[in-house]
């Protein structure tokens, strides 16, 4: 989706560097696609057409799987059959949906051989578009190994389909819970892990991948969760190659979902990790107020979650009127501010006054570290917060 619902999808494509992806030095490809281009699926494609797709499509795969050095191994995902996957989810039965991912529905599976659990996502299968995601996520989920990163079981470019298999998150995504009738359920300390959580997988993409990855897709529907809460960043359609060695930026088309998305890159296209903190920083406001990105059910100066949070917390007093009423003043004031200053400092409109995720990731590991109890009546101290233009 685009960072503005006027954006077509026709917009003019940036022209790809058709190098090799020999190396990861600055002059590699910026998207991970930029080596192949991938044949639109189509239901009624002759068997030749079918199988130069597969062979494209898995062609891209190992080229990926060449690079990333110790990733290489870890990331492994498997090649599966049609038939297989339609087995798993009962020929893809409704009663098997769980909700629509990036570009097409997803539906929770069991596969036969091994007994897992996985869900697998459909990409529509008319027209051309999600193609290039599907081989991106596809390429980049096989690089990734990483706690907080849901994992690619495999995938599948049968007969004019393309799915891919990912763990079965059991709890669903986030926006479920911060919008939807189980909002009572996330009390302090899990909103403070999941945000701790996300926090960190988004470190592993920036600072401890080769090459470095920009997401550009953070977002609470993109967050899943696990057993106990465990937070995983999903959905890497969008995910790009970042800017490596004196380069500053990667140009390309804007793309995202409105509300989330770095006034500069807005602007300009213009895409660096700046513009991933600043979508964290949006996503970790929804955590503190319950709140949407974008709320059009709300008066006009609410609708923004930004533009409505960034006058009122240059003052103190604001903070106790903004925080979740489903926490009924179930928090701990200090952190709460520290929580609330981090989200704050995350979504400066100067990309240069934004924090690097590494120093987000700790500030959100010390508060998950001050486990609190919940009091009864509630804590009422009002700390102090200072002003951050």
């Amino acid at each position: 989706m685009n960072c503005f619902p006027w954006a077509k999808d026709s917009a003019k494509k940036s022209k790809n560097n058709k190098m090799k992806y020999k190396s990861l030095d600055q002059d590699q490809p910026k998207s991970l696609l930029d080596t192949q281009k991938v044949a639109p699926a189509k239901i009624d494609m002759k068997e030749d057409a079918k199988d130069a797709e597969q062979s494209a499509v898995t062609n891209d795969l190992e080229v990926v799987e060449g690079v990333g050095g110790d990733h290489k191994e870890k990331g492994k995902s498997r090649s599966f059959k049609l038939s297989e996957l339609i087995d798993a989810t009962d020929d893809f039965n409704m009663e098997n949906y769980l909700g629509e991912g990036g570009f097409g529905k997803v539906f929770k599976g069991k596969l036969k051989d091994t007994g897992e659990l996985v869900a697998i996502k459909q990409l529509d299968s008319d027209g051309t578009q999600g193609v290039r995601e599907f081989v991106i996520e596809m390429m980049t989920l096989s690089l990734v190994d990483h706690p907080n990163l849901v994992k690619l079981v495999g995938y599948s470019v049968e007969g004019g389909q393309k799915l891919l298999v990912y763990e079965y998150m059991s709890l669903g995504s986030l926006e479920k819970y911060l919008y939807g009738h189980k909002r009572k359920t996330l009390d302090w300390n899990t909103r403070m892990k999941i945000a701790a959580g996300a926090a960190r997988g988004l470190e592993y993409l920036h600072d401890k991948l080769n090459p470095p990855i920009i997401y550009r897709d953070l977002k609470s529907s993109n967050l899943l969760l696990g057993e106990d809460f465990h937070p995983k960043l999903s959905d890497f359609g969008l995910a790009k190659v970042g800017p490596t060695g004196t380069n500053t930026h990667v140009s390309t088309r804007v793309m995202g979902t409105e509300g989330y998305c770095a006034p500069e890159y807005a602007m300009t296209g213009q895409l660096t990790f700046k513009s991933d903190i600043y979508s964290f920083g949006v996503f970790l406001l929804e955590i503190l107020t319950g709140r949407k990105a974008i709320d059009s059910k709300r008066p006009s100066k609410e609708q923004n979650l930004v533009d409505w949070a960034r006058p009122l917390l240059r003052d103190r007093k604001n903070i106790y009127h903004m925080v979740d009423p489903e926490l009924r003043g179930q928090y701990p004031p200090k952190q709460l501010y520290k929580a609330f200053a981090t989200a704050l400092i995350c979504v400066q409109e100067q990309p240069s006054t934004r924090p690097r995720v590494s120093e987000v990731a700790k500030a959100l590991d010390h508060i998950v570290s001050q486990l609190y109890t919940p009091q009864s009546p509630p804590a009422q101290t009002t700390p102090e917060i200072p002003v951050i233009s």
